[in-house]
């Protein structure tokens, strides 16, 4: 048990944070409707992330790889608790999305940096375990939160809801100023980030790509499936209200419902973490969330509709903790800030793109019809993904460590 003290002290930190996010983005949307009574201003907060994810995933990876993880962490989460601390005192909405921008582009700091952190902190051989209580703990606060958040706002008003996230990234910072520092052997002889050190590392992010051929692979067909998923999260609401002819308040149950799927699938995942191959909680995973997806599409009323989610988040624990697992054992530890801001910045083009697809599409045809489809694309992702890491002459693979490239 005591090598696990200190990502217990990791998880308790992020978990608060987890929290406080959650009663910080229902109180949020209710407070930008209250100040403007503007539907669009709310839709405005959702693309502030992808506009700083463009503005700092050019560089940011360079700073990652070569700053203190701990201490990066720790500053990101102080100034994005003392900037939460701001948005009540204001009513300047677009103050608010400047301070916002501002939380966001820390938030592109902290997000790598604790993937990275993790990655040297927790043995490989207790990282599934690790990211399967990660997932837990993400789907706890998803269950949790917003009924705080109700639960308060009813009481005391958003303004305390966005307060006490404010106050969770402050503890978060303190538990991760407990943990032991992982970067003592690079602290000296760091060179400065100039243009000529971007280009260098985005060769070497180009050569690791080109290096690591089965990885890639792997790696696009999993986010391929992914980002298929997110395009269509958008439409749930409206499949659900127009095509199932749904209440409000059953949306919100059926949301309820699937965040205690996802808890259970996150806990049996933990559970199970030593019985079951990485390759299965990666393919097995996503293949059975893409099919929770095309079930949730090809729903017909309440009952289905939530049966499917309950299946999707299940299995969407396993996916997301083997594909933590996998990332974290195969891209070598010196090159994974740089890795993930690069890929990131490209996946939230992606994901734009295909979530505007989807609703251009849904206008000319029947949504649930361009909802199957896309279903069905994300589905055949996961299928070749699955195929792809099943093969016995690739088992070796998921057992090695990352060292340099591999191939």
């Amino acid at each position: 048990m005591g090598s696990w003290k200190n990502p217990i002290l990791l998880l308790t930190g992020i978990g608060i944070s987890y929290l406080g996010s959650w009663l910080y983005l229902v109180a949020l949307n209710i407070s930008i409707l209250d100040l403007t009574g503007s539907a669009a201003a709310v839709a405005g907060l959702y693309i502030i992330r992808p506009i700083a994810v463009l503005i700092t995933n050019t560089w940011s990876g360079s700073v990652i790889d070569r700053a203190n993880k701990r201490k990066l962490m720790i500053a990101t989460d102080v100034i994005r608790g003392l900037l939460v601390f701001i948005i009540p005192f204001t009513d300047s909405l677009w103050l608010i999305y400047f301070i916002m921008l501002l939380i966001n582009i820390a938030g592109a700091f902290f997000g790598p940096s604790s993937t990275v952190y993790i990655t040297k902190l927790v043995p490989e051989e207790n990282r599934k375990r690790f990211n399967s209580i990660m997932s837990m703990t993400a789907s706890g606060a998803f269950l949790l939160g917003p009924a705080i958040a109700g639960a308060l706002i009813m009481v005391a008003g958003t303004e305390i809801c966005i307060i006490i996230n404010a106050i969770s990234f402050i503890i978060c910072a303190f538990f991760i100023y407990l943990l032991p520092n992982v970067d003592k052997a690079s602290e000296e002889g760091r060179e400065p980030i100039r243009l000529k050190t971007l280009v260098e590392d985005w060769k070497a992010v180009r050569n690791f790509v080109v290096g690591a051929k089965f990885f890639i692979v792997v790696y696009l067909l999993y986010q391929g499936a992914t980002l298929i998923g997110f395009a269509l999260d958008p439409q749930e609401v409206t499949f659900i209200k127009k095509i199932l002819g749904l209440s409000t308040r059953d949306y919100g149950l059926i949301v309820s419902i699937t965040g205690i799927g996802a808890l259970a699938g996150s806990s049996v995942a933990a559970m199970v973490s030593k019985k079951i191959p990485l390759k299965f909680y990666l393919g097995g995973g996503m293949l059975l969330s893409s099919v929770g997806y095309l079930a949730f599409y090809s729903s017909f009323n309440f009952l289905t509709a939530t049966a499917a989610f309950v299946f999707l988040g299940f299995f969407m624990a396993f996916a997301t903790t083997g594909y933590a697992t996998f990332f974290q054992n195969k891209v070598p530890v010196e090159l994974m800030g740089r890795f993930a801001s690069v890929a990131e910045m490209a996946q939230g083009v992606i994901q734009i793109g295909l979530t505007l697809l989807v609703g251009f599409f849904a206008e000319w045809f029947s949504l649930q019809f361009v909802c199957i489809v896309f279903s069905i694309a994300g589905l055949f992702l996961s299928a070749s993904l699955f195929s792809t890491i099943i093969l016995p002459s690739r088992a070796g693979y998921f057992k090695e460590k990352a060292q340099g490239v591999p191939s």
